[in-house]
């Protein structure tokens, strides 16, 4: 597979995750608890770190969640969960960073919303007081624009000035272009108050999976600022899964974008860790980065009209997941197995070659075998009713023998 040229950015640190330039892209998350009830919001943060998250948000909205800030970064401490916690501001964080200093140094980088602040109005110092107290914390910033709540004197200015031009642009692209406008002003101010250039991202989250590859293409051509991608609102389900990928999987391809979220509205009471796995899916699937063993199966048809292979695949996809915590502790290198659990004789036998392990299990009216291809070869043919377990076992050695010889190469180099 072609290596993708990652976009060049400037490396900017946040706690123990390094973001730009080099760097994997990280994913990250947000909780949607009440960030002043400490208890599930560590629950909540833990839960997506266990899942993934290099990097989880948190609202700071009020005098109670700033307060909580510091007992939630020690709660996670204490469990051993060392993942940045990021704080999120809008309209009075000036006011909350200012006056719990606490909040300020626990948190590890800082979201601004300029549209959200006095920044492009009579002055600036709400914007200018919360980047101060980064420069006093060194905590690097995400400027991070949403069109829902963009700064509406710079809009109506941009708007004005089109409007008397000779040929007027459409107003779709005067929104992209204030979009724009704003994150790198507002990046520019902050650099004018102190904060270094390897201390901010930038981000222009939008709704619509055109305008979010216009706004950021056009980001990527302006500043060497890693970037975070997203949609604002991806939705619901199928819905936002499938937008979110429509959007970020074309940038990702280009090289652009450093640090991303898929904004998934759960069900209620739903796994908030939906969207990290989805994240880290449209990463592997693009072969970016690999997370967790890939289970290749077929759809079913005609001559599948039995469940089994549909169950063994699902059987094996949850012993994947509910291996991985023990495997990537133990064997490094695992999540780049891939793994094939195919239905019948006309595409089995040839996807489960292309398989670190493949299984053809037997179609409408095929002999009732399934051979076991390990890394192009036939291994062995199953047959009876112990062909799950059997599977297993094969799978369990393979990892076993493969990953943990690595492991040990490793330690003989140490």
């Amino acid at each position: 597979m072609p290596e993708i040229q990652r976009r060049k950015t400037v490396t900017v640190k946040i706690g123990c995750v390094r973001v730009g330039s080099d760097a994997p892209v990280v994913v990250q998350s947000m909780t949607n608890t009440d960030t002043a009830d400490v208890n599930s919001t560590i629950e909540q943060v833990a839960a997506l770190a266990q899942a993934g998250s290099e990097l989880v948000r948190v609202t700071v909205n009020n005098d109670e969640a700033a307060q909580a800030v510091p007992f939630i970064v020690d709660g996670l401490a204490k469990r051993s969960v060392h993942v940045p916690i990021i704080g999120d501001f809008h309209y009075n964080g000036h006011l909350l960073l200012t006056k719990y200093p606490e909040c300020a140094r626990a948190l590890a980088k800082y979201r601004i919303n300029p549209g959200n602040c006095s920044i492009g109005r009579k002055d600036d110092d709400n914007f200018r007081a919360m980047i101060e107290v980064a420069v006093k914390n060194q905590k690097p910033v995400r400027i991070g624009v949403n069109w829902g709540s963009l700064d509406q004197a710079l809009l109506t200015r941009m708007m004005d000035e089109n409007s008397k031009l000779a040929e007027p642009k459409d107003a779709r692209d005067v929104m992209m272009e204030a979009m724009c406008r704003s994150a790198l002003d507002s990046a520019a101010a902050a650099e004018r108050y102190g904060l270094r250039h390897d201390q901010i991202i930038i981000s222009g989250k939008v709704s619509g999976v055109r305008d979010l590859i216009d706004v950021y293409q056009m980001l990527a051509a302006r500043c060497d600022y890693p970037l975070h991608l997203g949609l604002t609102e991806a939705g619901m389900g199928m819905k936002g899964v499938v937008a979110s990928t429509a959007g970020l999987a074309p940038l990702l391809l280009q090289g652009i974008g450093d640090t991303i979220r898929v904004s998934l509205t759960p069900k209620p009471g739903g796994d908030r860790t939906e969207e990290v796995l989805t994240g880290q899916q449209i990463l592997q699937s693009l072969g970016i980065r690999s997370f967790t063993p890939q289970v290749t199966a077929c759809p079913g048809c005609g001559r599948t009209t039995s469940t089994f292979f549909q169950e063994l695949a699902q059987q094996i996809q949850n012993y994947l997941k509910d291996s991985m915590p023990v495997w990537r502790a133990q064997y490094p290198g695992v999540e780049e197995l891939k793994l094939a659990v195919m239905g019948c004789v006309v595409n089995g036998p040839g996807e489960s070659k292309h398989a670190n392990i493949g299984i053809s299990l037997p179609g409408t009216f095929e002999e009732p075998k399934a051979p076991v291809y390990v890394d192009g070869r036939l291994m062995t043919t199953l047959r009876g009713d112990t062909i799950v377990q059997d599977f297993k076992k094969i799978l369990d050695e393979y990892v076993k023998t493969r990953y943990g010889a690595a492991e040990k190469k490793e330690l003989v180099g140490a």
